[in-house]
């Protein structure tokens, strides 16, 4: 690479030589000479720095993180319109694949502004697109609608938009319920990956009977069928996407150019020098029949599976909790390497404090209130990093959880949100995430330091909107209490509660002191 730059960068020097006229022969060998004099001099230079800076970079590579490199590294190529008309017609799809200025951006959207979240996504997909795949080749439909999460919710089973569609499929709530996904408040199956998929795929195969054109089924899938007859009507009765393009709502109209950019870089992220970041979701899993209520917590107590793993490939379980007994049973997948030690443990599992998580008595006698006393532990557990977010104008605490990958019942529990989880721009949110995964949120939130036990987060009572009750524990001062809430100083606290030089030392374990949050 170093040589060909010299050799072009001389090419220059002789083209500029020639344009001033012409030159004798002597003098053009007399230059020819100090030229190659110079380039192999240049040369010489170039390869025993890089040679030098190679060894150094070799050396540190084992210290520097993927991403980094991935980033900082690597050259982020660019490529004419023809590469990437060729590119996409050798996809060969099912699906029409139109190419525009409207794609291009798109494509330079995931290939160049969002690589790492390509990177992120492609890793991500080794674990979803099988299960996509299969469902759609057994309904014998494009396997390219696997594409559609990748735009709906970047791959995140957990995600749930200001409108409130939720999961990989970002389904709303008639739509899910309208499939048979079963929603309440122990379980949401919009969350779970491969019920959701079902669901999704059955409702693509009725807009598909409806229009005929898949490009015209991307579009209603994301905006409804109502506005894409809508755009229809108003372009005369067109039916080709680009031709009603202007008729249709403006979240939909980067919707189709989304998912051919999408796919495009799912299918040529190589050629732009982007690689999988691997994925901490199991690769083999399998399932157990739960046929008796249980809490995530029974399992982890007595398995060396952490509540996150449980969390990360159940998510349809919003509370931690499978909802199972009274005839009616549940699927449970776990990593495959945990399955036999849950079928030989099981009956120490169902019976681990049985009566902390479920009262079991007299049930029969109301079964509506089976599920009134269940448990909900939404503590902070493990080793784990404590960051700060900064709302944002336009945040919803829906997709603040999405963003950080937590659970929007977590998010309120820790940061004391009420019922109708209102937020105000400038506020600060804590947010727990694994220590393993917190270099991920580096750009996205201020980083405070590890929890290892729940005993280290705050607990508190909500007063209002604005104030909050914290109860001092034993060995507990004014500063160590700050230091618990970001952008709070010991003399704030004073200042809330009345609390003067003279009294400090008088704090003591038990009392209740007003926070500003």
């Amino acid at each position: 690479m170093v040589r060909l730059f010299v050799v072009l960068v001389l090419l220059g020097i002789s083209s500029m030589g020639k344009a001033q006229g012409s030159i004798s022969n002597d003098t053009l060998v007399t230059e020819q000479s100090l030229r190659d004099s110079i380039a192999d001099s240049f040369i010489r230079t170039i390869d025993e720095s890089y040679t030098q800076w190679s060894q150094e970079f070799q050396r540190e590579m084992e210290y520097v993180d993927s991403t980094f490199l991935m980033e900082n590294f690597r050259q982020v190529p660019y490529f004419p319109d023809s590469v990437y008309l060729y590119r996409l017609d050798s996809l060969n799809s099912a699906i029409t694949l139109s190419y525009n200025n409207i794609v291009r951006n798109f494509i330079e959207l995931y290939t160049v502004k969002k690589r790492q979240q390509l990177a992120t996504m492609l890793g991500l997909s080794e674990y979803y697109f099988p299960l996509f795949e299969e469902v759609l080749a057994a309904n014998s439909m494009p396997l390219e609608l696997k594409y559609l999460p990748v735009i709906e919710s970047a791959l995140n089973p957990v995600a749930r938009s200001r409108a409130r569609a939720c999961g990989l499929w970002q389904f709303m709530y008639p739509t899910g319920k309208m499939y048979k996904l079963e929603i309440n408040s122990y379980i949401d199956e919009r969350y779970d990956p491969a019920r959701a998929t079902e669901a999704a795929i059955c409702y693509l195969k009725d807009l598909y009977n409806i229009y005929g054109d898949w490009i015209l089924v991307i579009a209603a899938y994301n905006c409804g069928p109502g506005n894409v007859n809508k755009a229809i009507r108003r372009s005369g009765g067109k039916k080709n996407y680009w031709d009603i393009y202007y008729h249709l709502p403006r979240e939909t109209r980067g919707y189709v150019p989304a998912f051919i950019a999408a796919m495009y870089s799912f299918n040529y992220y190589k050629e732009h020098n982007i690689y999988p970041i691997e994925s901490t979701l199991p690769r083999l899993c399998d399932t157990v029949i739960i046929e008796k209520a249980l809490h995530f917590d029974q399992i982890c107590k007595n398995m060396e599976v952490s509540v996150e793993e449980l969390r990360d490939i159940n998510p349809q379980y919003i509370k931690d909790i499978i909802p199972a007994g009274f005839g009616k049973a549940y699927v449970l997948k776990m990593p495959y390497n945990y399955v036999s030690g849950f079928i030989d443990n099981q009956d120490s599992i169902f019976a681990y404090k049985r009566k902390v998580y479920f009262d079991d008595s007299d049930r029969t006698a109301n079964p509506n209130e089976r599920f009134k006393k269940y448990a909900y532990v939404s503590g902070v557990s493990g080793d784990k990093a404590r960051l700060v977010y900064t709302v944002k104008s336009g945040d919803v605490p829906g997709a603040i959880a999405a963003k950080f990958n937590v659970r929007l019942a977590d998010l309120k529990y820790w940061n004391n949100l009420n019922r109708k989880m209102t937020i105000r721009v400038g506020q600060k949110l804590v947010i727990y995430v694994s220590a393993k995964k917190a270099n991920q949120y580096k750009n996205k939130a201020t980083y405070v330091g590890k929890v290892t036990n729940e005993t280290d987060a705050p607990k508190v009572e909500t007063i209002d909107g604005e104030f909050v009750y914290y109860t001092v524990k034993k060995g507990e001062n004014l500063w160590s209490i700050a230091k618990k809430y970001p952008g709070v100083s010991n003399k704030d606290i004073m200042r809330w509660n009345g609390i003067s030089e003279s009294k400090v030392k008088d704090i003591r374990p038990g009392q209740k002191l007003k926070i500003k949050i």
